[in-house]
């Protein structure tokens, strides 16, 4: 399966299936011909369990260099590292990176690959249910101790070639973290859709299903960013349950809550605000809520902190404008629009989920 995915500044394909990768690199044989060496990055987790299979595939000869897992690898230390290794290698603008792993690998290696030499060519080969999502449409960040992704760029890849067999040793977390993405999508774009994932949980979907799913929200997204390639528009629409959720995620240490744990206890709590602002319902929300109880997302990480430790995060949001914090809500599933809310309103909503939570928690 292909998916075009057409930007002002670039356009490339996502190849999605299972089992394809060599098929897949031979989707892009000529610019690959092109390079003067090939460099694979990737993680000390993503190469423990699958160097193998990754040599064996992967038709083309190349050096490889192993980086830190999780968050580690969008420090500002590893990018320098990283730097250093292409400098040594003696890389150049013709030089192709593949990104090989999951969100954290193909952020890092995209921002690697904008600012190399001014930008040099790179392919994303993810490895996580997260990565349909943080490997299209050209968004590449490393963190800082202050902000995750405050410092990036909008860079987009050659290909986003997506095999899903690396899917298959998916710890539950990290299902349940890219899952949070595709339903964010559904949320977005699609009632019937969302209708659908809703019936299920996030573990129920294997193979044939799961590419499906992925390849729904890959669209979705291929779509958004056709539209607005640098967020001023409609792209911020995709942020939806990120607000709320980026705060939980940065104020638990980075890494502690799966991003995709903390979006989806976002998108509980946008949904909480939007009832004040739309015509969804408060059963909806309690709908969403209650499916994201049976895929066991970890809501009781919002009693770790109080409102005012999560405002200061907020705050941080880069959809912030002139100190006022912006929330994308939905009027109904598929009618995102952004919404100016004072931190009073916020505050409330913040009370009406840990009530909602005391609820279950009985």
């Amino acid at each position: 399966m292909k998916i075009p995915v057409e930007t002002p500044s670039h356009q490339y394909e996502v190849v999605i299936g299972n089992r394809n990768l060599t098929e897949a690199v031979a989707t892009i044989d000529d610019k690959i011909n092109k390079a003067d060496k090939l460099i694979v990055l990737t993680d000390e987790h993503v190469w423990a369990a699958h160097k193998q299979t990754f040599t064996d595939v992967f038709p083309y000869d190349f050096t490889v260099h192993v980086m830190p897992a999780g968050e580690a690898c969008k420090t500002f230390e590893n990018y320098y590292a990283v730097q250093t290794f292409l400098l040594e290698q003696k890389a150049t603008r013709k030089t192709m990176i593949f990104a090989f792993g999951g969100g954290a690998v193909g952020d890092l290696t995209g921002y690697v690959a904008a600012t190399f030499m001014r930008g040099v060519p790179f392919v994303q080969i993810p490895t996580t249910i997260l990565a349909h999502d943080s490997a299209v449409g050209g968004k590449t960040a490393i963190s800082h101790p202050l902000g995750k992704n405050m410092i990036g760029a909008f860079y987009q890849p050659e290909a986003v070639l997506y095999d899903i067999r690396f899917l298959e040793t998916l710890p539950k977390r990290e299902v349940r973290s890219g899952m949070a993405e595709t339903v964010k999508h559904a949320l977005i774009s699609n009632k019937q859709w969302l209708e659908q994932l809703l019936q299920h949980t996030v573990y129920d979907f294997k193979q044939q299903e799961l590419e499906q799913q992925l390849e729904n929200g890959i669209r979705v997204k291929a779509d958004i960013v056709k539209r607005d390639e640098e967020e001023h528009s409609v792209r911020k629409f995709l942020n939806f349950g990120h607000t709320y959720g980026h705060a939980i995620e940065a104020a638990s240490g980075f890494g502690k809550v799966a991003h995709g744990e903390a979006v989806m206890i976002g998108i509980v709590y946008a949904l909480l605000l939007g009832e004040n602002h739309s015509k969804l319902t408060h059963e909806f929300t309690k709908e969403v809520f209650a499916f994201a109880l049976r895929s066991a997302y970890p809501f009781e990480a919002v009693h770790e902190f109080s409102f005012d430790e999560l405002l200061t995060y907020m705050m941080k949001d880069k959809k912030v404008e002139y100190g006022e914090l912006q929330f994308v809500l939905l009027n109904e599933v598929g009618e995102p629009f952004v919404q100016k809310i004072s931190a009073e309103e916020a505050r409330q909503t913040d009370a009406r989920l840990r009530a909602l939570l005391q609820e279950v928690e009985k």
